[in-house]
């Protein structure tokens, strides 16, 4: 990590994780109130407020724990979740269409923050106000000891970046409860009943096997790379 306290750096980690988190759910939230379900929206779900969507476990310990494992070398998944949102799907209009979209929601959400950061580091690296050796001695965890405001800015939007772009590729996953399985219940013709029974009696375990066994990071691995080569030229 950059030289700067732990602490700091866990800090800068949970402002960008309750945003992330609270963006994605707000979206859910948002997007059923369009199509006509206002439950989540009378319970005051679409907010950025981090109070609504926290879930002291998934949004704070195990996150917590989850870095501090990470910082002191321990190989711990980053993983976390908000708290769901609440929709009642018989109050919506084109009920296809709105699971569709209100399951989409949070990943478009965090997808929008991801080009925002990206956008941003990229105007940085560009025009040189941000030194690539800067930036580069950010993403391996040592500090050049500049001293320069830059450092934490540098931590703070290359987290925002790759948190938001994991959230939504996570999410994208066809495994209850993530949202990509509400969209393939949504698509896949009657036919495929049986395989989204499956997938509704074991998706939990499916999902904690494939993060154990290292099948997000396969996944992710090469995103990741892609996003540094468009970032560094």
């Amino acid at each position: 990590m950059p030289d700067i306290s732990l602490v700091a750096n866990l800090i800068i980690f949970l402002i960008v994780l309750l945003f992330a988190v609270s963006a994605h759910e707000a979206a859910h939230a948002w997007m059923s109130y369009r199509y006509g379900d206002d439950t989540a929206y009378l319970l005051g779900r679409i907010t950025l407020n981090p109070v609504a969507h926290t879930d002291p476990i998934g949004t704070l310990l195990i996150p917590i724990v989850g870095f501090i494992g990470a910082s002191a070398g321990v190989s711990i998944p980053l993983i976390g979740w908000g708290k769901p949102t609440p929709v009642n799907p018989l109050k919506w209009r084109e009920k296809d269409k709105a699971n569709v979209m209100v399951s989409l929601a949070g990943i478009m959400a965090n997808t929008i923050i991801a080009v925002f950061a990206f956008t941003v580091l990229k105007m940085l690296l560009v025009s040189g106000v941000l030194d690539q050796n800067l930036f580069l001695s950010v993403l391996s965890g040592q500090s050049i000891g500049s001293g320069s405001w830059l450092e934490p800015v540098a931590l703070f939007l290359n987290l925002m970046l790759f948190m938001n772009v994991s959230l939504a590729v996570f999410n994208l996953m066809p495994f209850p409860p993530l949202d990509g399985s509400k969209v393939l219940s949504t698509i896949l013709p009657a036919g495929a009943q049986p395989i989204i029974d499956v997938l509704e009696q074991y998706g939990y375990i499916i999902l904690l096997a494939a993060v154990y066994f290292g099948v997000f990071s396969a996944i992710f691995s090469p995103i990741r790379m892609l996003i540094y080569r468009l970032l560094l030229g």
